[in-house]
C-alpha cells in the first residue's frame, strides 16, 4: 500500500495560494467567505490567506457584489423569495448594505416570482377558505416570501 502524505500548505507562496483560489473562481463566483473557508479546507494558513484575497478583491477577480446578484437571481429563480436570500446571503458572508442593494435591484420580480411558485405548487388552485389559505400561505412563507407580498398576491388574483 502506498501512503502519500499531502504536503503542508501553512507556509504556502502567496503565488501558490492565489493559483488556488483562481482556480477555485474559474468555476463560479465566491464570497470572501466562502472561498477563505475553502482555501483553509485545502491546507492554507489563515494568515497567509488575507493578503491574498485583499489582492484579488483589489483586481476585482472576488467581487462581493457580484456575487450577491447572481446568487440572488439564481435563488430567485429557483423560488425563493427575499427574506430567505437574504438570510442566506448573510450566512455566506455578504455585508449587510450588499444584501441590501442586491435585493432593492430585484424588488419589481419577487411578485412574478411568487406567482410562479404559486403555480408550480398548487397548479394555480386559489384557496376556497382559511384553512387552504394558511397552508399556501405558510408554504409561500417558507420559501421567503414576506406577508405583505402574499397578501398582495392574494388580493391582485
Amino acid at each position: 500500500m502506498n501512503w502519500t502524505r499531502t504536503p503542508d500548505r501553512s507556509t504556502a507562496a502567496p503565488a501558490v495560494i492565489r493559483a488556488k483560489a483562481l482556480e477555485l473562481l474559474a468555476r463560479r463566483e465566491h464570497s470572501r467567505l466562502e472561498l477563505r473557508q475553502k482555501l483553509i479546507q485545502r491546507g492554507f494558513g489563515a494568515e497567509q490567506i488575507g493578503p491574498v484575497l485583499e489582492q484579488l478583491v483589489t483586481e476585482r477577480l472576488l467581487d462581493e457584489s457580484r456575487y450577491a446578484e447572481l446568487y440572488a437571481c439564481s435563488r430567485a429563480d429557483k423560488g425563493y423569495g427575499p427574506l430567505r436570500v437574504a438570510r442566506e446571503l448573510r450566512e455566506r458572508g455578504i455585508p449587510e448594505e450588499v444584501v441590501a442593494t442586491t435585493l432593492a435591484t430585484l424588488n419589481d420580480n419577487w411578485l412574478a416570482k411568487l406567482r410562479d411558485l404559486h403555480r408550480k405548487r398548487f397548479k394555480s388552485h386559489r384557496p376556497t377558505d382559511a384553512a387552504g389559505r394558511m397552508q399556501q400561505t405558510r408554504v409561500l412563507r417558507q420559501h421567503g416570501f414576506t406577508l405583505d407580498q402574499i397578501k398582495l398576491f392574494f388580493e391582485t388574483e
